[in-house]
């Protein structure tokens, strides 16, 4: 039976294997994900204050990709639903997608359950950065919209720099990199972001003009971004999940301690570095694009792990998946939930889901704390 409360780990998952193969759960989960990604694509994209329907949206871009579908779609709605919602939908996917993968990567490596982009300063890194092309004029309003390469260029710096001042600060009390304690980087993480927000505070005060655009920003919003928002980021993110899903097997036996690593001829220090680098480009990439957005990379990597398991190679596609749809419905929610078209931050609804999710796995963990007792 598996244990009460908590994340399971690779001894509960493997407890389950004989109910069902693991991977049947995988392929099906993989499945009903892909599926219900599809469907939310064409939902999202009839979603919004310019009234339509979800034929006219599925139409709209069958006729897009090149598909007869039935009657023509008015031009100007056609222009709404494919180069406004799809462009945010498919933004919104992208950075969901990127943030689950980069949220297993770091919980694998460090094997902690609580290890995110917000856990080791590398989001408070990109925010400053961004913060930083802000001000300096660099992205000027192009932060909020139109092409801005300045800001997804300082957001990546700024995140593999606050990564570097983390790993430095662990080698600096924990030794060599092949032997981080796991604990001396977390807190390495929460000195740095806490040091980061002072700085992006100061920013914000010496500079008054800008403290609108970069609350905004930092809140996390889908707002105004389009197409090139997209181009501006996927490389990155493509380029940091080809190196995670590359190693995820690597993150298999980092899981299992340092010692055994070393018994299998694993290089700890190596991989963990890579795969630290590419869980960094991934939630600067995303960060850089959309703000801040927090608990995605948390919650979802929980929520597969408790059906599929601790293996990486099926956690990884199936939490992009998850965090795809996670966001995209999130930014549905953020637009839609006021009247007269007025929007939240998406980060606000991402903090309202993942806040009670945490909650309840407290409460799992103080019950079973207390049946071990």
């Amino acid at each position: 039976m598996m244990q009460q409360g908590g994340i399971p780990g690779a001894k509960e998952c493997e407890k389950r294997r004989d109910v069902c193969p693991a991977w049947l759960r995988a392929c099906a989960l993989a499945s009903a994900l892909l599926v219900s990604l599809l469907l939310t694509v064409v939902l999202a994209c009839a979603v919004g204050s310019y009234p339509s329907t979800v034929g006219e949206s599925l139409r709209a871009l069958l006729q897009a990709a090149g598909f007869a579908a039935g009657e023509a779609v008015d031009p100007s709605l056609s222009v709404v639903i494919v180069d406004i919602r799809l462009a945010r939908v498919l933004l919104a996917g992208l950075t969901g997608a990127s943030l689950a993968i980069a949220g297993a990567a770091f919980q694998g490596v460090l094997r902690n359950p609580l290890a995110d982009s917000f856990t080791l300063g590398v989001s408070g890194g990109a925010a400053f950065g961004a913060s930083v092309a802000i001000i300096s004029g660099m992205a000027g309003e192009a932060a909020l919209s139109g092409d801005a390469r300045a800001l997804p260029a300082c957001a990546l710096v700024g995140a593999l720099t606050a990564l570097a001042l983390v790993l430095g600060l662990s080698r600096a009390g924990g030794g060599p990199l092949s032997g981080l304690r796991r604990e001396t980087v977390v807190l390495a993480g929460i000195v740095v972001s806490t040091f980061l927000s002072a700085l992006i505070s100061l920013l914000k005060s010496l500079d008054e003009e800008s403290v609108a655009s970069i609350v905004f920003w930092i809140m996390g919003s889908f707002q105004g971004r389009g197409f090139e928002h997209a181009e501006l980021a996927w490389p990155y993110m493509l380029v940091g999940a080809a190196i995670v899903f590359w190693r995820a097997r690597e993150l298999d036996v980092l899981a299992l301690g340092e010692t055994q690593a070393r018994m299998l001829g694993l290089e700890a220090g190596r991989s963990r570095l890579w795969l630290l680098l590419a869980a960094s480009l991934l939630s600067g990439a995303a960060v850089a694009v959309s703000g801040v957005i927090g608990f995605v990379g948390l919650v979802v990597p929980h929520l597969v792990r408790l059906v599929l398991g601790a293996g990486h190679r099926r956690l990884l596609p199936a939490s992009a998946l998850l965090g795809a749809l996670l966001l995209i419905w999130s930014d549905v929610a953020a637009r839609s939930v006021l009247p007269g078209g007025a929007e939240l931050p998406v980060g606000v609804v991402t903090a309202l889901i993942g806040g009670p999710f945490f909650c309840l796995i407290l409460a799992r963990k103080g019950l079973k704390n207390r049946g071990e007792a």
